[in-house]
């Protein structure tokens, strides 16, 4: 399955699933990142870490490790 991580800048991909548990999953479910929400890819840093996405009408930064763990289409 494709990883958040994957993806490349402009695309705008679906969320299906989110892997990891307790406190992790529970953090990246804060930031607004669950099942069937959409991910537009911004930008991604020269060393691939952190991704900017834009995610419910605003910006947010992920860590590459945290990408890892959101599954997407």
């Amino acid at each position: 399955m494709k990883t958040l991580k994957d993806a490349k800048v402009g695309q705008t991909l679906t969320v299906v699933r989110l892997n990891g548990t307790g406190p992790l999953k529970r953090r990246i479910m804060d930031m607004g990142i669950t099942k069937g929400t959409e991910v537009y890819i911004r930008k991604v840093a020269p060393l691939g870490d952190p991704i900017e996405t834009t995610v419910r009408g605003y910006e947010l930064s992920i860590r590459r490790a945290d990408a890892e763990m959101i599954e997407v289409e």
